[in-house]
Protein backbone atom coordinates (compact mmCIF):
# COMPACT_ATOMS: atom_id res chain seq x y z
CA UNK A 1 0.00 0.00 0.00
CA UNK A 2 0.63 3.57 -0.31
CA UNK A 3 1.20 6.18 1.80
CA UNK A 4 -1.43 8.48 2.54
CA UNK A 5 -0.60 12.13 2.15
CA UNK A 6 -2.92 14.46 4.72
CA UNK A 7 -2.89 17.98 2.84
CA UNK A 8 -2.93 20.72 5.91
CA UNK A 9 -4.57 24.11 4.52
CA UNK A 10 -3.01 26.95 6.01
CA UNK A 11 -4.00 30.08 4.06
CA UNK A 12 -3.41 33.24 5.58
CA UNK A 13 -5.63 36.16 5.91
CA UNK A 14 -5.15 39.44 5.21
CA UNK A 15 -7.70 42.36 7.16
CA UNK A 16 -7.29 45.62 5.38
CA UNK A 17 -5.64 48.17 8.57
CA UNK A 18 -6.51 51.01 6.49
CA UNK A 19 -10.53 50.48 6.37
CA UNK A 20 -10.40 49.37 9.62
CA UNK A 21 -8.78 53.08 10.57
CA UNK A 22 -11.19 55.00 8.48
CA UNK A 23 -14.27 53.02 10.48
CA UNK A 24 -12.68 54.22 13.90
CA UNK A 25 -12.24 57.47 12.48
CA UNK A 26 -15.25 58.19 10.87
CA UNK A 27 -17.92 56.59 13.69
CA UNK A 28 -15.66 56.88 16.83
CA UNK A 29 -14.66 53.91 18.87
CA UNK A 30 -18.12 52.74 19.95
CA UNK A 31 -19.66 53.66 16.29
CA UNK A 32 -16.42 50.86 14.90
CA UNK A 33 -17.20 48.91 17.76
CA UNK A 34 -21.22 48.41 17.00
CA UNK A 35 -20.67 48.14 13.18
CA UNK A 36 -17.88 45.86 13.54
CA UNK A 37 -20.02 43.50 16.00
CA UNK A 38 -23.02 43.72 13.82
CA UNK A 39 -20.85 42.85 10.46
CA UNK A 40 -19.03 39.87 12.04
CA UNK A 41 -22.31 38.53 13.23
CA UNK A 42 -23.79 38.90 9.97
CA UNK A 43 -20.88 37.32 8.25
CA UNK A 44 -20.97 34.28 10.06
CA UNK A 45 -24.64 34.02 9.84
CA UNK A 46 -24.15 34.05 5.90
CA UNK A 47 -21.65 32.00 5.55
CA UNK A 48 -23.86 29.54 7.22
CA UNK A 49 -26.78 30.22 5.30
CA UNK A 50 -24.23 30.15 2.08
CA UNK A 51 -23.51 26.60 2.59
CA UNK A 52 -26.66 25.64 3.29
CA UNK A 53 -28.13 26.89 0.49
CA UNK A 54 -25.81 25.02 -2.01
CA UNK A 55 -26.76 21.93 0.32
CA UNK A 56 -30.12 22.79 -1.03
CA UNK A 57 -29.69 23.52 -4.15
CA UNK A 58 -30.59 26.94 -4.37
CA UNK A 59 -28.26 28.86 -6.16
CA UNK A 60 -30.10 32.14 -7.06
CA UNK A 61 -30.32 32.53 -2.86
CA UNK A 62 -26.95 31.65 -2.57
CA UNK A 63 -25.60 33.93 -5.26
CA UNK A 64 -27.83 36.59 -3.38
CA UNK A 65 -26.33 35.58 0.17
CA UNK A 66 -22.70 35.18 -0.93
CA UNK A 67 -22.58 38.84 -2.62
CA UNK A 68 -24.40 40.32 0.32
CA UNK A 69 -21.56 38.61 2.38
CA UNK A 70 -18.85 40.41 0.13
CA UNK A 71 -20.30 43.76 0.58
CA UNK A 72 -20.11 42.90 4.09
CA UNK A 73 -16.88 41.57 4.44
CA UNK A 74 -15.51 44.30 2.15
CA UNK A 75 -17.10 47.32 4.66
CA UNK A 76 -15.32 46.02 7.50
CA UNK A 77 -11.91 45.28 5.43
CA UNK A 78 -11.83 41.20 5.22
CA UNK A 79 -10.30 41.54 1.79
CA UNK A 80 -9.40 37.59 1.39
CA UNK A 81 -12.87 36.58 2.77
CA UNK A 82 -14.63 38.97 0.31
CA UNK A 83 -12.02 37.80 -2.20
CA UNK A 84 -13.14 33.89 -1.84
CA UNK A 85 -16.50 34.61 -1.63
CA UNK A 86 -16.29 36.01 -5.45
CA UNK A 87 -14.26 32.72 -6.19
CA UNK A 88 -17.25 30.80 -5.39
CA UNK A 89 -19.97 33.00 -7.03
CA UNK A 90 -17.68 32.69 -10.32
CA UNK A 91 -17.71 29.05 -9.97
CA UNK A 92 -21.25 29.22 -9.57
CA UNK A 93 -21.61 30.98 -12.65
CA UNK A 94 -19.75 28.39 -14.63
CA UNK A 95 -22.13 26.28 -13.24
CA UNK A 96 -18.55 23.79 -12.26
CA UNK A 97 -19.87 22.11 -9.55
CA UNK A 98 -16.48 20.62 -8.11
CA UNK A 99 -15.11 24.24 -8.35
CA UNK A 100 -18.04 25.25 -6.38
CA UNK A 101 -17.69 22.34 -3.69
CA UNK A 102 -13.95 23.74 -3.63
CA UNK A 103 -14.04 27.29 -3.06
CA UNK A 104 -16.72 26.85 -0.70
CA UNK A 105 -14.78 24.36 1.60
CA UNK A 106 -11.95 26.90 1.11
CA UNK A 107 -14.37 30.25 2.01
CA UNK A 108 -15.25 28.04 5.34
CA UNK A 109 -11.63 27.81 6.12
CA UNK A 110 -11.17 31.37 5.22
CA UNK A 111 -14.53 32.50 6.80
CA UNK A 112 -13.43 30.95 10.22
CA UNK A 113 -9.98 32.46 10.18
CA UNK A 114 -11.44 35.52 8.83
CA UNK A 115 -13.73 35.63 12.04
CA UNK A 116 -11.01 34.61 14.48
CA UNK A 117 -8.33 37.30 13.08
CA UNK A 118 -10.71 39.91 13.89
CA UNK A 119 -11.72 38.64 17.39
CA UNK A 120 -8.10 38.18 18.28
CA UNK A 121 -7.39 42.11 16.73
CA UNK A 122 -9.78 43.26 18.80
CA UNK A 123 -9.42 41.78 21.80
CA UNK A 124 -5.59 43.05 21.63
CA UNK A 125 -6.95 46.70 21.41
CA UNK A 126 -8.99 46.41 24.72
Amino acid sequence: MGTLAVLRHNEGVRLDPDRLVALYSDLGEKGAERVICRATEELAARLREVQRLVDEGNGAAMQRSARLLIRVAEQVGMLTFARVAGDVLRATDAGDASAQAATLARLVRIGDRSLNAFWDLRDQTL
